[in-house]
């Protein structure tokens, strides 16, 4: 949900810092990032400022990663932004904020990984890692990695939109792959731990790579088809095999069936958002189609080869 966007500056930032965490308010400051629900501001060379300016549900995730990623960071093969400190609300700024790691390197939506191989590698890696049984207390998802057939609803909305708008050519193939999916077995493992938004710009690269992962604001615990739909979303083309090869335990047929079909809705929501601006719709971030149409190309073919097969 959206909320009033909130003025953020480095005049806010640096009367933050003052406030609460008054040894690092000199550190050199500048903006890093808009978000769609945070602004990330770079604090120094190592740390950064992490604040809700526009969604309402912005703050519970934030306080959701202070509270889990310094236990799953140690763990991770890839950078990520580490919570070191928590900013409490105030009469100056009324929602809660984070200081973190500076993670290096460029969004995927800008700078696609190039380096196939090793940037299936690096996901599968990053993946097989994170994707330990949760404990007890893990938050759950919102609406995601639950069963696939629930999300029929918005499936047939954002495919009819897409349709109607002209931005996809084959409505019918897209709708195969969901199908196939929606039918597969559900998950019957352990809750395991997911990232829970895999989509290019909360992964960065480095000279073609994968190098980091960022906004762990969705981490929930799950299936984790829900994360493997990522080898579609993220990878150059042919390099979704690679990685379904890298990442252990290797998933069975019904998980990746299930995994198509989250990286059928993901792909088709990025086009919505990143097609926004053209349309005239509310919050485009032209970045965001180019890799979501490339997915649903992936997709549909790879389900029609397996029938071909």
């Amino acid at each position: 949900m959206t909320a009033p966007a909130m003025d953020i500056t480095e005049e806010l930032i640096r009367d933050l810092l003052r406030e609460q965490h008054p040894d690092l308010a000199d550190r050199p400051l500048k903006l890093g990032a808009r978000g769609w629900d945070n602004q990330v501001w770079r604090l120094g060379d190592d740390l950064a400022v992490r604040l809700p300016w526009a969604t309402q549900s912005a703050d519970a995730l934030l306080r959701k990663e202070h509270a889990w990623l310094p236990i799953l960071a140690p763990h991770l093969p890839l950078q990520v932004p580490v919570p070191q400190r928590l900013g409490e609300p105030s009469e100056r700024f009324p929602r809660p904020w984070l200081v973190t790691t500076w993670v290096p390197g460029e969004p995927a939506d800008r700078a696609p990984a190039t380096r196939a191989a090793e940037a299936a590698v690096a996901l599968a890696a990053f993946l097989t890692a994170l994707h330990r049984p949760a404990p007890d207390g893990a938050p759950a998802g919102r609406n995601r990695g639950g069963p696939l057939a629930d999300t029929a609803e918005y499936f047939a909305r954002d495919l009819a939109s897409a349709a109607d708008l002209g931005l996809i050519g084959d409505p019918d193939a897209v709708r195969a792959v969901w199908e196939d999916a929606a039918a597969a077995p559900e998950w019957a493992g352990p809750r395991l731990w997911l990232h829970g938004d895999l989509h290019p710009a909360n992964i960065l690269t480095t000279n073609g790579t994968f190098s980091g992962v960022i906004d762990f604001g969705d981490l929930f615990a799950g299936d984790p088809g829900y994360d493997l739909a990522a080898a579609w979303i993220l990878l150059p083309d042919g390099a979704a095999d690679r990685f379904h090869e890298a990442y252990q335990p290797s998933p069975d047929a019904a998980t990746l069936r299930r995994a198509r079909g989250w990286a059928v809705l993901r792909a088709l929501s990025c086009i919505h958002i990143g097609d926004a601006g053209v349309h005239g719709r509310p919050g485009g971030k032209p970045t965001w189609g180019p890799p979501a149409h490339a997915a649903l190309q992936r997709l549909t073919a790879s389900v029609g080869a397996e029938q071909t097969g």
